[in-house]
């Protein structure tokens, strides 16, 4: 590989990071996992770390991955990307103050831990509940469709509200520093073994309505935090990470005619386009979908 690079990863531990990490590892570069527990990956090192401890944070991102870079007598090497994927990953898991002071205070710390290093590339999870439909209270319409990066987030749950919280900490930060840092708003995260599960989205199109029909392949979503580690000089940017079409097999106007009447569509879109729009990564970064779900699912 032309530019392998030095990665601190946190939370590849998680159903998203499991899949991602290995796709960077497999890439070229050497991925440092910072987790609660460890991943158990061929190659891929390991540092047990809490993101709640600001020192653990800039310990972590001080350290040597392995017993290997003692040898050279160099000293420590500098991380080159930090990818913060670590977080409470839903409600109803901790009380909902939990969630929050995980999330935010936890992400507060790694990229302060990263931009005080001189780390100039960071790129971090988001999320699609930040559009405020998947965990509201009730059956919520968007103000518009599709959903794109310039929409005005607006969540009401814990969760929700620790990710829009996240990436304006970030834009603070990329402020004060000018370094590179990317957030995604990740759509909902399918695993190879889970698309056993698409039959019965089709069967049942109105579960995913929460989701606004996204999904993104966890291959895929290594893809585009690979494209995000190559793309340099972007300053502060908010990414959607979903795949090119929708979970369910009907047609785009169908899902907006049975599910989201009366709300506004602001611009003509494809016969399958996703709802959860990812344009911004096909144009910005070259996204190319990899793992459409038509590959492993029969309609």
């Amino acid at each position: 590989m032309a530019n392998p690079k030095r990665i601190l990863f946190t939370g590849g531990s998680g159903k998203a990071g499991r899949h991602v990490v290995p796709y960077l590892r497999d890439r070229g570069h050497r991925v440092v996992n910072v987790d609660l527990v460890p991943l158990d990956e061929p190659g891929v090192d390991n540092l047990t770390a809490d993101i709640t401890e600001s020192g653990e944070m800039f310990n972590v991102m001080t350290s040597y991955a392995n017993f290997d870079e003692l040898e050279p007598g160099t000293g420590v090497p500098a991380f080159d990307a930090v990818v913060h994927f670590a977080a409470i990953p839903r409600i109803l898991i901790k009380p909902d103050n939990e969630t929050f002071r995980v999330n935010t205070i936890g992400t507060y710390n790694v990229i302060e831990a990263a931009v005080k290093l001189g780390i100039r590339k960071i790129v971090f999870a988001s999320s699609e509940t930040t559009y405020g439909i998947c965990f509201a209270d009730g059956e919520v319409d968007p103000r518009s469709l599709p959903l794109e990066e310039d929409y005005d987030v607006d969540p009401m749950d814990s969760y929700g509200l620790s990710k829009v919280l996240n990436e304006v900490t970030a834009r603070a930060f990329q402020r004060r520093s000018g370094y590179d840092i990317y957030g995604l708003r990740i759509g909902n995260v399918i695993e190879p073994h889970e698309y056993v599960r698409f039959p019965d989205f089709f069967e049942n199109p109105a579960q995913r309505r929460r989701n606004a029909f996204c999904y993104i392949d966890a291959r895929d979503l290594g893809q585009i935090v690979h494209r995000c580690l190559e793309k340099d000089g972007l300053g502060f940017e908010i990414f959607n990470a979903g795949n090119d079409t929708n979970s369910v097999n009907i047609p785009t106007r169908q899902i907006l005619e049975r599910f989201f009447p009366g709300v506004p569509v602001t611009r003509q879109m494809g016969e399958h386009e996703a709802l959860f729009s990812n344009r911004k990564i096909r144009e910005l970064l070259g996204f190319v979908e990899e793992h459409d779900w038509r590959n492993y699912v029969s309609e």
